[in-house]
């Protein structure tokens, strides 16, 4: 028998199977699947046994066998080794290198180990005669304590019997007990959460909405789109479908777009579904990562929630996917291979029977635009729980309140509305979508903001307890606030802007016996750096949150009852034709966090536009009217969904070698384009282009960016495009294809 292996190695030169022999023995139980290692050349490497077969081009005495096997067990299903096929072809990526994400990086080089602990148990019974007969009192109470005959961890003995051991070995060498090792499967810590272990009662529209969808679910098919207002209850409907999937013998995996989000999710779970729920996420520690995994992959956690990378959990037989948030644009990877988790997790629920269901409040343009066209079936939630009101959202002139002399980071009425809400005891949270104190620093006399000097983009102001710095929060470079302008010398240095740092120390000056938690990318460092910011304000000790983005979204806060938003149109400036759609969003979700418990909701939008019709709409929380004129807009500029947006970009350390390659590029696009007057036929625009971001993390940028009408032509340009990413660039020099980026930047 003769294996064909994909050796763990991401190069153009081994993006193939390499041909072993199967040792006699291994024939009658390996399958594809199973992780290896392997002679390759004078080293030995891992790899992965993709398929077998009783043939081979190469004669038997010319190939080498296969050395061991790394787990008792293929590491890789069958369904995600084709998805790992499929996602290759797609991407135009090494197998390897799609094969990668089928596994936590942990496995890779035995970086991990499993974890393990001594442990005792008793051979056989023990009479009460046995246990008197001439023994100590601590080897009397650790015979009855292992008189059931399970495997104890000695750790746990120890609680009970002070130091342990010594009996332990006494009680071996006399032929009764046994010492071994214990696997020890390290978990996330849960921090408790809000939610009840007894299922609620649903509301109507739940029960129909399950309704709607279990008897599609049960068979395999169902592909359904929930659009439920904030706080409609779409967690306990995905809890009720997940409970129907386990009781036939199905598992389920539930996705969300932020880790933020993951902690509060998997206390929900746990308390419903215990041990049976698992967790995979980035934050995770190694240990904890690799054990939640092997828990999946064995069968003993049958319910999977977390973040986009979840949607590869080794799970046989999921009855169900579930994507939370669906709109989020976090379920794109930005990293090659470049691939959205919900293509995925259709993916799998084709190829693996499953129902899936994307849910969110504020649909994604493209989701909701599909539903019309039939692809997914739409499940309504209008009405919260309990019939709560929907917030009463006020939109403030901002220019108004210059005007009338005020220039602080607040209205008049934000204000006042917070000092009522601290008044009554209750909880307010403020969205400021920038980190940091100030947004940039600028030169008055020359105009000129202060940039980074490996990106091309203003760097932030930073108060820290070592003073005050220059933050870059594209690649993380620091320095310190100058004195002159870098440009043109003058000391017309001046602070323009505000972030999150800067709101915080406004309350603070409010409110200074008030508990404040800030959440953005500064804060929630470390593995728990979400979930303990997050217990802190679910517990009541703080009473005010101000974030970023990170708490727009999900979050189930009974006590806030005001939201307010400090710059409601920072994001609809951002160059890309989603700005419009990814502020709606934003503000119509955390909009949502208001008025979730007993007492109503109220929320407050600052904004220097405050005529713009998104502003208004996501106040209204009318998102049918948003989708109806932004789908108008879209159609009059053939913007996706009624076009595609693909382009090759190009990184590299050398401006020169950068542009020369996407010269080449555009160059070999437009051949392209002559040769099929088909494709050329579907081009609305070939240009070549410094991106919104010139230069990133120190690697100048180019790109090659093509507007598609969308057809099957546009199709097929689109995979000849990753054929020329794909291509070996020159040394340095990065080329990536991106179909419908995250970002034009």
């Amino acid at each position: 028998m003769f294996a064909q292996v994909i050796v763990d190695i991401v190069h153009e030169r081994v993006a193939h199977t390499f041909t072993y022999l199967v040792p006699p023995e291994w024939e009658s139980w390996l399958r594809p699947g199973w992780r290896v290692r392997v002679p390759f050349g004078s080293r030995q490497m891992e790899g992965i046994v993709v398929s077998l077969g009783g043939e081979s081009d190469v004669p038997p005495e010319k190939l080498k066998p296969l050395l061991s096997v790394l787990e008792d067990y293929p590491a890789v299903l069958p369904p995600l080794l084709d998805l790992a096929r499929h996602m290759a072809e797609e991407t135009h990526a090494p197998l390897a290198e799609t094969l990668r994400l089928m596994l936590p990086a942990q496995m890779r080089g035995g970086r991990v180990k499993v974890k393990t602990e001594p442990s005792a148990r008793l051979l056989r019974p023990v009479t009460e005669e046995e246990k008197q007969q001439g023994r100590s009192r601590k080897r009397q109470l650790l015979l009855t304590l292992l008189s059931g005959g399970e495997v104890h961890p000695v750790s746990e003995l120890a609680e009970l019997v002070r130091d342990p051991m010594p009996a332990l070995r006494q009680l071996r060498d006399q032929g009764l007990v046994e010492l071994g090792e214990l696997e020890v499967l390290r978990r996330p810590r849960s921090f408790g959460g809000d939610a009840a272990r007894e299922d609620p009662p649903l509301t109507d529209e739940q029960r129909e909405a399950l309704e709607h969808m279990l008897p599609e679910v049960k068979q395999g098919r169902g592909r359904f789109l929930l659009f439920g207002v904030t706080g409609s209850g779409k967690t306990e409907v995905f809890i009720r479908l997940v409970r129907h999937c386990l009781a036939e013998g199905r598992g389920a995996v539930i996705l969300v777009p932020e880790i933020a989000l993951t902690p509060q999710m998997v206390d929900w779970f746990r308390a419903r579904f215990g041990q049976e729920a698992a967790v995979l996420h980035s934050r995770l520690s190694p240990g904890e990562r690799f054990d939640e995994w092997r828990r999946i992959r064995r069968g003993d956690a049958r319910v999977v929630i977390g973040a986009r990378s979840a949607v590869f959990a080794p799970m046989e037989n999921p009855g169900i996917i579930i994507v939370d948030e669906e709109h989020e644009s976090t379920y794109l990877s930005d990293r090659h291979p470049r691939y959205d988790a919900r293509d995925i997790a259709a993916w799998r629920c084709e190829r693996e029977g499953a129902g899936l269901v994307l849910a969110s409040a504020t649909p994604s343009i493209l989701s909701f635009a599909r539903m019309q066209q039939g692809r997914y079936r739409l499940v309504e939630l209008s009405r919260r729980v309990f019939d709560r009101p929907m917030p009463q959202v006020q939109v403030v002139d901002m220019r108004a309140e210059l005007n009338r002399g005020n220039r602080t980071v607040f209205s008049d009425a934000l204000r006042n509305a917070l000092q009522g809400c601290m008044r009554r005891g209750e909880q307010a949270m403020l969205l400021m979508n920038h980190r940091g104190y100030h947004s940039f620093v600028s030169c008055r006399s020359c105009g000129q903001a202060v940039k980074c000097p490996n990106c091309d983009v203003s760097m932030t102001y930073h108060v820290g307890q070592r003073g005050v710095s220059l933050h870059c929060h594209y690649c993380g470079v620091t320095q310190p606030v100058p004195e002159t302008c870098p440009n043109c010398g003058s000391r017309a240095i001046r602070y323009f802007g505000v972030g999150t740092q800067k709101i915080e120390e406004e309350l603070r000056r409010l409110f200074p016996d008030t508990g404040i938690v800030r959440m953005d990318v500064d804060t929630t460092g470390g593995k728990e750096g979400h979930a303990k910011l997050l217990n802190e304000f679910r517990s009541g000790r703080a009473r005010l949150l101000v974030g970023t983005q990170m708490i727009a979204k999900g979050h189930d806060f009974p006590q806030v009852t005001l939201v307010g938003v400090v710059a409601a149109e920072m994001t609809l400036n951002l160059p890309d034709y989603r700005a419009r759609e990814r502020t709606f969003q934003l503000l119509t979700q955390v909009a949502g966090r208001a008025g979730r418990g007993e007492k109503p909701g109220q929320v407050i939008i600052q904004t220097y536009k405050p005529e713009d019709e998104v502003i208004l709409a996501a106040a209204r929380q009318d998102y049918r009217a948003f989708f109806a004129a932004e789908l108008a807009r879209r159609r009059a500029s053939f913007y996706p969904p009624f076009s595609v947006m693909a382009r090759l970009l190009v990184e590299s350390p050398s401006e020169a070698e950068a542009r020369r390659r996407a010269e080449a590029l555009h160059g070999q696009v437009q051949a392209l384009l002559e040769t099929h007057p088909d494709w050329r036929r579907r081009v609305l625009l070939c240009s070549l282009d410094r991106p919104g971001v010139q230069l990133l993390r120190g690697h100048a940028r180019w790109h090659v960016l093509l507007k598609l009408a969308a057809s099957r032509e546009a199709e097929a340009l689109c995979g000849a495009l990753a054929d020329l990413a794909a291509e070996e660039s020159p040394p340095e020099v990065d080329t990536y294809f991106e179909y419908n980026p995250v970002t034009m930047m």
